[in-house]
């Protein structure tokens, strides 16, 4: 028979470590039928208990989970056993692992007994009157149901003189951390201080660990700056805590502050306080800084877990930056996580605000796939884009899912689909939505206003326009920038003979506006210094809404056939950057840039440029070996004409050489000879017409 009878795990350790005292023969035999030195059993005494992992029977590399263990603890609780012993299963009966057992059967009891004194005290009293510190830490420290955890704790501070009381406050505090009990965490503390014991490093890090568990960040500072006070410096993994906790609460600089000291200390930071961080530098626009906290963690080796790529993507989406949110997807995907409900969500806002339509729909049908249901914000989201990008079908299918989903449209929905609608010119259905909207309890707001006016001018009904003009001004809704936008753009699409009356609702809505308006359309001449009107009127308008004033002006003096006004107002356009790098020139080419422009400043800006063409000629420069025009090869969202198609057949009108390149889609080309063979045709006939 061979078993080995040991004070400690350490001498335990020191006679397998020793050959030079036993035969060849007896070391073979010793080492081959030994169990593994991660399989030594703990100590008797406790000095430390590891609150971030359950206690354990054995402790991993051979390593004492208490090294100090006195020398007075009971040997017979630790016997080696050979496994073919015939008397094994009774030596293994004397061992503390079946002393274990008995005792997490001690603490499932507990969990599911009444949380009574009398209950919980009559369960307890199964340990006998020898109860070990240990015994009493691995009852608890099993235990989740925080009524009857602390009526144990009671019990044994009440029968047992305990030698390291804190430790057992600690792991009561650790049951309810479990269970997101703060606040009992907080009456503990108060209850152990009383009682005359100091809490240590552990009670501080895990009621900290609590208060974060319990969304209560806040507290977790509150707590983390009481360590000092009890002489007590918090250590690394603490520290890596309370950057996230400081986040949360709020403070941003001290979060910070202690991440540019873990990464100088190397601390140990876990996935979570990184999705803070990630999450701290997107809320201050600094996206940048989002990607680089990710390349960090993983340079570090720390795995980032599902939150982690839901709120980069969440970051991501927010920078209008889809093609990276695709990136951290797959990356995400081939790290075997599976997608949830938020990651679904996240991407559908990102690639919603970026107008990644095609990849939203794709989203929006997998979640639909998925049964999962979507709020009314998601919803907005996805009808905003198809309202963006003229997805009609698309928008009135999703709208029917929120309805048989039982999902309340709101202003917003409706909104959109007016917008939809509105676009496309269908007038039957906007009014019916307006309809639906106004039974559903909202009343139009002014971007509702802006699309039904912008339906009415597609359809060419004035009066209709002019009459939810006054709509909107008797509910005492002030006309914004954009909406006086959507007027001029009316303006251009209806007849000749009825711009007076809408001339007489942008004066009323934008006095400046109303004024150069005016001037254009007026019968007689009026008197007035036209340029310095429109510049007053860009000087006063946003940046936002330049671009499309200009357009619009200009568009309706192309279709007043005005074309020197039309000149006069690209080049103050140029003038105050309103429009950028219209005209490039390079040694080989000279191009004009068209894609930013609308129809009529786009056709200005062609006769401008020829224009230059023939007096760069008559002042003798060189052309270039190529000139180019370029229309880009976009549509407008709702029409099949874009200006690349209408543009084809006007170079063709005015007999110009520029022909589509097969291999740049939207470009027009011509050689120098047959760029000078034309104007200079043009000159002829010019002169003979005059």
């Amino acid at each position: 028979m061979a078993f080995n009878l040991c004070s400690s795990p350490s001498s335990l350790c020191n006679s397998l470590s020793s050959p030079s005292r036993e035969s060849p023969k007896l070391r073979y035999l010793r080492v081959t039928t030994a169990v593994p030195l991660s399989r030594a059993p703990p100590s008797l005494q406790i000095t430390h208990v590891s609150l971030s992992e359950p206690i354990t029977q054995h402790q991993e590399h051979g390593t004492p989970q208490y090294p100090d263990a006195k020398k007075g603890s009971s040997s017979k609780s630790y016997i080696w056993v050979n496994p073919k012993n015939p008397r094994a299963s009774q030596l293994k009966e004397k061992s503390y692992d079946a002393r274990y057992a008995s005792l997490v059967k001690i603490a499932e009891s507990l969990n599911s007994c009444s949380p009574i004194q009398e209950d919980v005290y009559e369960i307890l009293t199964g340990l006998g009157d020898k109860v070990l510190d240990q015994d009493a830490v691995v009852v608890i420290n099993n235990m989740s149901n925080p009524e009857t955890a602390l009526l144990a704790l009671r019990y044994f501070l009440e029968k047992f003189k305990l030698k390291k009381e804190v430790i057992l406050y600690n792991v009561t505090i650790k049951v309810l951390r479990k269970c997101r009990a703060f606040v009992r965490a907080e009456k503990l503390f108060d209850e152990m201080l009383e009682r005359g014991v100091q809490p240590d490093n552990a009670t501080f890090s895990t009621i900290i660990s609590c208060a974060r568990l319990s969304n209560l960040p806040d507290k977790a500072v509150e707590w983390f700056e009481k360590m000092p006070s009890f002489g007590i410096s918090p250590d690394d993994v603490t520290y890596s805590t309370m950057i996230d906790c400081y986040g949360r609460a709020g403070n941003v600089e001290m979060a910070l502050n202690l991440y540019d000291r873990a990464r100088t200390e190397r601390w140990r930071i876990d996935a979570v306080t990184f999705s803070t961080l990630i999450k701290i530098y997107g809320m201050s626009g600094n996206f940048d800084g989002c990607l680089n906290v990710y390349e960090e963690m993983k340079a570090l080796g720390a795995k980032p877990n599902l939150v982690t790529y839901n709120t980069l993507l969440d970051s991501m989406g927010r920078a209008k930056r889809p093609w990276q949110v695709k990136k951290i997807y797959k990356e995400m995907i081939d790290s075997g996580f599976k997608p949830s409900y938020v990651t679904y969500a996240a991407l559908l806002r990102a690639y919603g605000r970026a107008r990644y339509g095609e990849d939203a729909l794709i989203v929006y049908r997998e979640m639909k796939e998925k049964n999962l249901e979507l709020n009314v914000i998601l919803y907005n989201t996805i009808l905003a884009m198809c309202a963006d990008l003229g997805f009609v079908s698309e928008a009135i299918e999703i709208f029917e899912d929120i309805k048989s989903s039982g999902t309340n449209p709101d202003s917003w929905t409706f909104s959109s689909m007016i917008t939809v609608y509105s676009c496309s010119g269908q007038v039957s259905e906007v009014e019916n939505m307006m309809k639906e909207m106004l039974n559903a309890g909202f009343e139009p707001n002014i971007f509702v206003s802006t699309s039904l006016i912008q339906c009415y001018g597609k359809a060419q009904r004035t009066d209709d326009v002019v009459r939810t003009f006054n709509q909107l001004l008797e509910s005492g809704v002030t006309p914004d920038e954009r909406f006086c936008g959507c007027l001029l753009n009316v303006l251009t699409q209806i007849p000749k003979e009825e711009l007076g009356k809408l001339a007489n609702c942008i004066e009323t809505a934008n006095s400046k506006l109303g004024s150069v308006v005016k001037i254009l359309i007026a019968e007689e001449v009026i008197e007035a210094n036209f340029k310095q009107e429109a510049s007053e009127l860009f000087d006063s308008t946003g940046a936002d809404v330049r671009k499309a004033y200009c357009n619009c002006l200009i568009d309706l003096c192309v279709n007043l056939n005005m074309l020197e006004r039309a000149c006069e107002l690209l080049d103050l356009g140029l003038t105050l950057e309103i429009y950028k790098d219209i005209q490039s020139r390079s040694s080989t080419q000279w191009s004009l840039h068209l894609k930013s422009l609308s129809l009529g400043a786009a056709l200005t800006a062609l006769h401008v440029w020829i224009n230059d063409l023939s007096k760069a000629l008559e002042s003798g420069d060189e052309l270039p070996p190529l000139l180019g025009i370029n229309t880009g090869h976009g549509k407008h969202k709702y029409s099949d004409k874009g200006l690349a198609g209408v543009f084809e057949s006007h170079l063709k009108e005015l007999n110009a050489p520029f022909h589509e390149d097969s291999d740049q889609v939207g470009w027009f080309l011509t050689t120098k000879v047959a760029a000078e063979s034309w104007l200079e045709s043009r000159k002829q006939t010019e002169a003979v017409a005059v």
